[in-house]
């Protein structure tokens, strides 16, 4: 019991969840007076990144820094604005369209709720939207940014699980695109309840949408190129996203002129740091599902949960409670990498495809990205846009409630989420 009582205050203190997760390891190791075991711990940490799928974390990072810095996200967002910016509640759909695409570009919420806080934001505020809405919706939308492909919480899961990363992005393309709908429907609820306080811009004529879709034609041949190569089989996603970072480059640099010679090194280290930190959980977790596999505790979980029901449909329902309440307080790269080895297995045994656990699992913890206490899309979105927290927390809930529903809906309806990979099989 020592090192669960060492993990939770630790993780309830604010150690950081790296530290936690390694720490909990060794302590497990030192209380399982077993030399051999202290002995096997750096190798665990070392097999646990030697993995050539993990390449493409730092290469998605890499292709989001030049995307950033390239001028790629405005020409996104003018094209979005220029169709649907003058109904009403168009700015408002515009942030979600522009979160959609963020979401096909840059892979993580994080960045999307950086970028959408600060462009988006602003847009809003100029038609009348409450700053609280405008912050809300933007936090909301960076959901997308790690469901709809490519995805760094899909990849860990991949990693984690020995789950097809390839097929998992493809089943994440139809998730996203009904969280987007929903969270349209929100929108237009909301506008009409408005009572003409948006304001609503001046309908686009042919010409200045085809200019605007011109201008962002070459930034959606990203996507086509990561996901296209991998639809095809003619890239794994390591090399997709190393494709996709060429031409980001090309973009930012020789296409859209924004992208400095000096921007370079920043963004270098940039993408150095982000990728360090998630390749440091990656390893002290794996410490940790070592030690968790050493004390049998997979096994335990599943006698536990075996013990309570033998429904599947019980199980689902069990299992997205318990996940919602981890993504509230745990960071997802490492609920990831803890929970799927010791979960999966619980799942197949009850007849559920890997590839639909893995996106129920994925998809509800990126909910708790937005949700508090834990939740870094919020703190990030405040820290952009200024909003107070209270405010977004206030304000989030409705956002949360339609992404859960359609969680559920693709829990227990999974040829939702199975069909394009079947599809492509």
């Amino acid at each position: 019991m020592g090192f669960v009582i060492f993990f939770i205050v630790a993780l309830a203190a604010g150690v950081p969840v790296a530290f936690v997760l390694g720490g909990t390891g060794v302590i497990q190791a030192l209380l399982a007076d077993n030399p051999n075991v202290l002995l096997a711990l750096p190798r665990s940490m070392f097999s646990g990144i030697n993995n050539a799928s993990l390449m493409a974390i730092p290469l998605f990072v890499l292709a989001g820094e030049f995307m950033g810095y390239g001028g790629i996200t405005e020409r996104l967002a003018n094209m979005v604005r220029s169709f649907i910016g003058h109904v009403r509640g168009g700015m408002a759909y515009t942030t979600v369209g522009v979160g959609a695409c963020l979401g096909a570009l840059l892979g993580s919420a994080n960045a999307s709720a950086a970028l959408l806080g600060r462009i988006m934001k602003p847009e809003m505020d100029k038609d009348g939207y409450d700053e609280s809405f405008s912050a809300s919706l933007c936090t909301a939308t960076s959901m997308l940014g790690p469901i709809i492909p490519p995805s760094m919480n899909f990849i860990i899961f991949g990693v984690a699980s020995s789950v097809s990363i390839g097929a998992l992005f493809i089943a994440g393309i139809v998730p996203g695109i009904l969280i987007a709908l929903s969270f349209a429907a929100l929108i237009f609820y909301y506008g009409i309840k408005s009572k003409n306080i948006w304001t609503i811009r001046p309908r686009q004529n042919f010409k200045e949408k085809g200019i605007a879709l011109l201008k962002a034609l070459p930034c959606l041949s990203v996507p086509v190129i990561i996901l296209g190569g991998i639809f095809s089989g003619a890239t794994t996603p390591t090399e997709a996203a190393a494709t996709a970072s060429l031409v980001a480059f090309i973009l930012g640099k020789f296409v859209y002129n924004k992208l400095k010679w000096s921007d370079i090194p920043k963004i270098l280290m940039q993408t150095g740091l982000i990728s360090a930190v998630i390749l440091f959980i990656v390893a002290c977790a794996t410490l940790m599902g070592f030690m968790l596999a050493w004390e049998l505790v997979p096994h335990r979980i599943a006698a536990l949960i075996l013990s309570i029901t033998t429904n599947k449909f019980v199980f689902l329902l069990l299992i997205n409670l318990f996940l919602f309440g981890v993504g509230m307080i745990m960071e997802t790269v490492a609920a990831v990498l803890i929970l799927a080895p010791i979960l999966l297995p619980i799942a197949v045994s009850y007849g559920i495809h890997p590839i639909h656990f893995g996106m129920v699992m994925c998809i509800n913890l990126i909910i708790g990205l937005v949700t508090p206490p834990v939740g870094i899309a919020l703190f990030t979105t405040a820290m952009v846009t200024k909003v107070p927290l209270r405010k977004l927390v206030k304000d989030i809930w409705p956002w949360v409630g339609v992404a859960v529903l359609i969680l559920l809906l693709i829990t227990y309806v999974p040829d939702i989420v199975l069909f394009l990979p079947n599809l492509i099989r």
